[in-house]
């Protein structure tokens, strides 16, 4: 392997020389500047050791060390790589494929900027419209009240006037000396004049006002600088409001605040804020710019409609805890007759109505939440209540998150909101033919530029489909990632070292070129751009690949190849260019399953871009979902089949697409989503205790003589049990140190040197291994060293099988990437013998997993539906979908031009269909595989 070829140092690359972190074997490498360096290799074998571990670690940890003390107390602890020397290194960003955002106040707005760019843009040349008069409202200043008086009343007699605030009666001697001292001498009282040196007296009736005199002139332009001087006193003594009395015109009201001129209604001053939901003065005072509100839920409070009041069709009564409800509303409904033993659904809908909101003598569902309202201080109800409980859009807002008087604002006849609903590529297209008055133009000069931009950079990484007000929460990891990328574009930094993680995930084949030429832009503006990537285009789209391996886990972390792309191509070692090469395939299926003959069908799918469709899914098939980014694949098999299913199987009660009607549910017997969530929330959680093989291992060091003669039983040899653990880590390995004002530090533990057991219990010893030895062998040594042990070895295949032979036996669930996960789950479906028959919903499987070990998941997939299973996988990868039985290909575009099915059938009917942008790479890929078997044929012969 070449792992210690001498660096060049004459160089300016960016050179390591060993690096051992993680797997990584005291490896050296060179890597050019200004340059794509794609790191390849199978799943495990060092790739995130060697880019994330090691090169961006060493990157941020020098520019951390920069800082002054002072500032890194604000920033998150960075420990250094284990390496000898990094040479020439730059600073470092690092663009993961997670998404790490959780909060929904979070959007693709705020998370881009574009969300402060159109608040600001509104702030500046916003125009307020009357909700009731439509009329636009205005907001003056002396010049333009002077501009439109001389316009609209040449040579008209006019005065100048401010109102004049009535302190009441016993208080007019004490006003009127205090306007005589300030030099105003003339007052108007309804259509009296008062001369205050005559010792005028105030009228006792005012209803019309009181007014000051300011001036009384002639509108000509010889009288205009008079003018506006009078204006500018009249709006600095009534706080903004001046009045205008032109002489057989009538009196005219302006304001400096924005007013409308037919009904008076005034307007907030516009300025940034009052368009933000993350905010007082923007947000929604009800839902607090949530744009939802939490409400006590029927579907959830009455799941099962088919059942009776006698049969606990009300949940939370069916509990032990409420009997007394139960019972009182059994006995009110029985006195009115109603019959206990029917279906609820089928009982009146005034019935159904006084049994949820009650009455003066009925306790009904309202009057029990609200019973439990005022026990809100314990814990437990707290937690029974959230149970009944779902979103619900907000009554004020509408879910605009945005209080009435920012909606009023309106630029081109659109408020912010609306803006925000347009799609990216729609938001484009409205900025584009956006036309403004000059003087609006020049003010928004910059703010436009820099929103077109944004919008341009978002374009150009394939986001054209979400929507700006879309919650960034509800993005994946892929979708995310692009995102910190149109960021770090806009951002235009030179001299910096990137690093991202397969920023291909959950993009079509058709967008990869345009990706490509993305990462070869940040590298010709003077930037280092090192890929970890599976994906072939990107990889021979790259200056420079390096492959890890030549194995996973301990097998790795070599380097097999590192050299420019047209070396590395040729080289006969590499696993990866025998694949890009043709030599190696992922093969066609020798045929297509036919399934059972019965369909699962979902009609009238509408919701988010979904057109009204109409989806047929065979059943005893693996059936691929495709199509480009924001198609809508996701929205159909996620959000509204699965979910659907869900309720149907009563699994979950999530909030379903909108749908008319599922069929052919009765044709399954249950429904699984294997996502790529994590399998645990702690570090207790790992492999091995998630496929239950743990309980095996702790049997046998049990079964050990000398753990029987000290009386040891499995449950000794669990983490998770006091009677063996180390006491003081709990079972950890580590103890936390709370720091209160630095980051809290995580040390080994000192008592049992974080190996996690009392040592009674490590001295037990199964074939020469203690328990935590045991724990950190990889599946792969596993399997070897547990080989007497069928039942053990058997769930240790499964894992080896689906391409995760490298990770450790007690390897924290919270280490694990979501691919490796969403494996994890499918070694759990297949170790079940009781999964038959039943509905899998899969999200992108192939993510973070070489060629060769796709080809492994596809055998174990395969084996799922040969066991009578029907497997749905939304997917972009085509060697996942030139393996199907069938195909649903969703577009023809992303957002609101897709949603639409635009093939569907057996991966050779959808090849055929021109309008299919799936279609078109299938079918050459389909091409080059049966020109390959061809090729193989001739030659066997």
């Amino acid at each position: 392997m070449a792992n210690r070829i001498p660096p060049d140092r004459t160089t300016n690359d960016l050179i390591v020389e060993g690096a051992r972190q993680n797997n990584l074997k005291n490896i050296s490498l060179r890597i050019p500047h200004n340059r794509v360096t794609a790191v390849t290799g199978l799943s495990g074998s060092g790739k995130s050791s060697l880019a994330f571990d090691t090169l961006f670690a060493e990157g941020q940890w020098r520019y951390v060390e920069s800082l002054s003390t002072y500032a890194r107390m604000f920033l998150d602890k960075v420990n250094r790589p284990d390496v000898d020397r990094i040479t020439n290194i730059r600073p470092a960003i690092a663009i993961e494929q997670k998404n790490p955002i959780r909060t929904a106040r979070s959007t693709v707005g705020t998370a881009t900027e574009l969300a402060d760019l159109l608040r600001l843009l509104f702030a500046k040349i916003g125009k307020p419209v009357c909700p009731d008069c439509k009329q636009e409202a205005r907001g003056y200043h002396p010049g333009s009240v002077a501009e439109e008086l001389l316009a609209r009343f040449p040579d008209a007699r006019a005065m100048v006037l401010f109102p004049l605030k009535d302190l009441g009666p016993g208080h007019d001697r004490s006003l009127l000396d205090s306007l005589l001292k300030r030099g105003f001498t003339r007052l108007r009282c309804g259509e009296e004049l008062l001369d205050l040196h005559e010792q005028a007296v105030l009228p006792e009736t005012r209803e019309s006002g009181i007014q000051v005199v300011l001036d009384r002139l002639v509108l000509r332009p010889d009288n205009r600088h008079r003018l506006i001087e009078a204006i500018e006193v009249a709006f600095q003594e009534a706080e903004g409001t001046c009045q205008i009395l032109v002489i057989g015109q009538g009196l005219r009201t302006y304001s400096t605040h924005f007013r409308c001129q037919g009904c008076g209604r005034t307007f907030e001053p516009l300025r940034p804020l009052l368009f933000s939901f993350n905010h007082p003065l923007g947000a929604c005072p009800e839902c607090k710019g949530f744009g939802n509100i939490l409400q006590y839920d029927k579907d959830l409070v009455i799941p099962d409609r088919s059942k009776s009041l006698a049969g606990g069709v009300i949940e939370p009564w069916s509990k032990p805890g409420s009997d007394w409800w139960q019972k009182q509303i059994l006995l009110a409904m029985k006195k009115q007759g109603v019959d206990l033993t029917a279906p609820f659904q089928e009982l009146p809908e005034e019935v159904q109505q006084l049994i949820w909101e009650g009455s003066d003598q009925v306790e009904g569902v309202r009057q029990y939440f609200d019973y439990l309202e005022t026990k809100r201080y314990k814990l437990h109800v707290r937690v029974l209540l959230s149970r009944y409980r779902s979103p619900a859009t907000c009554p004020t807002c509408h879910g605009s998150r945005l209080k009435p008087s920012a909606r009023f604002v309106k630029l081109a006849g659109q408020d912010i909101v609306e803006i925000g609903e347009l799609t990216i590529e729609a938001a484009a297209a409205w900025f584009e033919r956006l036309a403004l008055p000059a003087f609006d133009a020049e003010v928004a000069k910059d703010i436009l530029r820099q929103l077109h931009a944004k919008l341009n950079f978002l374009l150009r990484v394939g986001l054209s489909y979400l929507t700006l007000s879309r919650q960034t929460k509800t993005l994946s990891g892929g979708e995310a990632q692009r995102i910190a990328l149109a960021n770090q574009l806009g951002s235009r930094l030179v001299g910096t070292l990137y690093v991202l993680d397969e920023p291909t995930i959950g993009l079509h084949a058709r967008d990869t070129d345009t990706l490509a030429t993305i990462l070869r832009d940040l590298a010709n503006h003077g930037n280092t751009v090192v890929v970890v990537e599976h994906d072939p285009s990107m990889i021979q789209a790259a200056d420079h690949i390096v492959e890890m391996g030549p194995g996973s886990g301990e097998q790795g972390g070599h380097i097999v190849c590192a050299a420019p792309r047209e070396q590395f191509l040729a080289d006969p070692a590499s696993l990866t260019a025998r694949y890009l090469r043709g030599e190696t395939r992922i093969p066609l299926p020798k045929m297509r399953r036919s399934g059972n003959g019965k369909v699962l069908s979902i009609a009238g799918a509408a919701e988010h871009n979904l057109k009204n469709l109409v989806v047929r899914i065979p059943l005893h098939m693996l059936v691929c979902v495709t199509g480009v980014s924001g198609s809508g694949k996701s929205t159909l098999i996620e959000k509204t089949l699965y979910r659907a299913a869900a309720r149907a199987f009563r699994i979950e009660s999530l909030p379903m697409g909108t749908f008319q009607a599922i069929k052919g549910l009765e044709h399954v017997k249950g429904v699984r989503l294997i996502d790529q969530q994590p399998i645990g929330r702690t570090p207790r959680s790992n492999p091995i205790t998630y496929l239950k093989a743990f309980d095996e291992i702790r049997t046998l060091f049990a079964s050990e003589r000398e753990a029987l003669r000290r009386g040891l039983t499995p449950g000794h040899f669990s983490f998770n049990s006091a009677d063996g653990r180390c006491e003081r880590c709990e079972g950890n390995g580590y103890e936390k140190l709370e720091m209160y004002f630095f980051e809290d530090i995580y040390a080994t533990c000192e008592q049992c040197d974080g190996k996690r057991f009392k040592p009674e219990v490590l001295s037990i010893r199964y074939r020469g291994k203690t328990i935590h030895d045991v724990l950190n062998l990889t599946v792969t040594e596993a399997q070897a060293f547990f080989s007497g042990s069928p039942k053990l070895t058997e769930k240790l295949y499964l894992l080896s099988s689906i391409g995760l032979g490298y990770l450790r036996l007690g390897q924290a669930a919270t280490t694990l990437s979501g691919g490796e996960a969403q494996r994890l789950k499918i070694a759990a479906e297949l170790k079940d013998p009781s999964a038959h028959n039943l509905l899998y919903i899969l999200d992108e499987p192939t993510t973070g997993l070489h060629l060769d070990d796709i080809k492994k998941l596809l055998t174990v997939l395969h084996k799922l539906v040969d066991a009578g299973n029907t497997l749905i996988i939304v997917e972009h990868n085509l060697d996942v979908i030139k393996t199907a039985d069938w195909v649903i290909d969703l577009g023809p575009e992303g957002g609101e031009a897709g949603g639409q099915i635009v093939a569907e059938g057996r991966p050779e009917q959808v090849a055929k269909v021109t309008q299919s942008h799936t279609g078109r790479f299938l079918a050459k890929m389909l091409e080059a595989a049966v020109s390959r078997e061809a090729y193989l044929a001739k030659n066997r012969n």
